[in-house]
């Protein structure tokens, strides 16, 4: 098959993640991949060092598929004016960029992430796939050609919805009536995308539901597919990335307790949660240090913030990291801290568990699906700041305890978000939104 993946954005993040793996899981099963998406700019990081690895690998015959035939380069398409901010006129110029960019590859499967890319990628696709073609008239000489029909042309559509595009409300009045707002021009926006592709895939059951709830598709056009990681680096460590050996490149002492976070600093990914939760313990306890891997557009307010309270000695800051370090990072921490509040299934839960750390998490979304307070970790109300201070005290006070539920989760998160695993469900969904574009 010909398959095209669009991505608003290709930044270090779970959904970006999800799609490289995807692409690179599809071309060694001998399709031919595409990966179309916006400008990437900002502090955020990218994943295109990693593909154009992957390709330089290709070029040079280290990349085979399962029949031994060397893996072709993943196509790399940069779409101009895919952005992820709302702008009427450059959303209309990038529907015209992704039109052309769908014609000329005719792709058998489109698969769309995340919510920009998802509503204009979806549109592009359906208006492709059913434009108007010439078809031969019944009595026709060969080459001659009857009148134009509107003939659809095999192209299975196929969107995933890694995260909630809606807003929590909150705030003051204004604030409140601008998100309100927001949200209604996504949800009109998700609808319309909804009736323009034939299968929604969503990376937990949340997802489905919260979709659902919104009259956004039908429930026959959802299937839950988690989203897939390379697991063996969680679970096995490397040379040189053992908890001892990590902790001492990081300035951490063995006995200290790090309560870490892998995630952007951005808004709702809750560092400021951390701050306002765990700033008295912080101070009463010289041992607890807070390990923030990521960087974000939030970096130098929250950096600040932390001189200002007098705690910049308890924060070590790793800045952007490789995937491929985060492992490391995680082998590093007593306790992961997940204060998000709006996830699809956060990639850091499941990455944790199959670290051995217990996670301690909000309710936010998919996240109480793997992690499951007294089974698999410690699930905090949303935005309850006193609840997760009280959560990871219990964790401090309470060693053997993080041990079992770290161990109870290892296994599932192995089996379950397993990257192969994930590729072969992608195959199983196209191919049944193929057969629905033949009927």
């Amino acid at each position: 098959m010909r398959i095209l993946h669009i991505s608003t954005r290709l930044i270090l993040g779970g959904s970006q993640e999800n799609t490289v793996l995807s692409c690179e899981g599809q071309t060694r099963l001998g399709h031919e991949v595409h990966l179309a998406f916006g400008p990437i700019y900002g502090p955020e990081g990218s994943l295109l060092e990693r593909v154009e690895a992957f390709n330089r690998r290709c070029r040079a015959g280290e990349e085979r598929t399962a029949a031994g035939e060397t893996c072709r380069p993943i196509g790399v398409h940069v779409v101009p004016h895919l952005f992820r901010e709302l702008s009427m006129a450059a959303d209309a110029r990038c529907l015209g960029e992704l039109n052309r960019l769908i014609a000329t590859l005719a792709p058998d499967v489109v698969h769309t992430h995340s919510s920009k890319a998802g509503t204009l990628g979806r549109a592009a696709a359906w208006a492709v796939a059913h434009r108007a073609q010439p078809e031969p008239a019944p009595t026709a000489q060969a080459g001659s050609s009857g009148p134009v029909r509107r003939t659809p042309v095999p192209m299975a559509v196929i969107h995933t919805v890694h995260g909630p595009p809606f807003m929590p409300v909150e705030g003051g009045a204004v604030r409140r009536a601008k998100v309100r707002a927001k949200n209604f021009i996504y949800t009109l926006a998700e609808r319309y995308a909804a009736r323009r592709c034939h299968t929604i895939v969503s990376v937990a059951d949340a997802m489905t539901a919260q979709f659902l709830a919104r009259d956004i598709g039908q429930p026959a056009q959802y299937i839950t597919v988690r989203s897939g990681m390379e697991t063996e680096p969680f679970l096995i460590a490397r040379p040189g990335e053992h908890r001892h050996e990590v902790r001492a490149k990081l300035g951490l002492g063995e006995h200290d307790f790090v309560i870490g976070t892998v995630a952007r600093l951005a808004e709702h990914k809750g560092h400021d949660d951390i701050l306002d939760a765990l700033g008295e313990p912080l101070r009463a306890h010289p041992g607890w240090k807070l390990l923030w891997v990521g960087d974000g557009w939030w970096g130098d307010r929250l950096r600040a913030r932390v001189r200002d309270m007098g705690l910049a000695s308890r924060l070590v800051t790793t800045g952007l990291v490789p995937n491929d370090r985060v492992p490391a990072m995680m082998r590093a921490m007593d306790v992961l801290v997940h204060p998000s509040y709006r996830e699809g299934l956060p990639r850091t839960v499941p990455q944790a568990l199959l670290a051995g750390v217990t996670p301690i998490a909000y309710d936010a979304d998919g996240t109480r699906e793997v992690c499951r307070s007294g089974e698999t970790g410690v699930l905090v109300p949303l935005a309850d700041r006193a609840a997760l201070r009280e959560a990871v005290v219990a964790m401090y006070e309470r060693p053997d305890e993080r041990l079992r539920l770290a161990a109870a989760g290892r296994a599932e998160c192995a089996r379950e978000f397993a990257a192969d695993r994930m590729v072969h469900l992608l195959a199983e969904v196209y191919a049944g939104a193929l057969k629905q574009t033949q009927s």
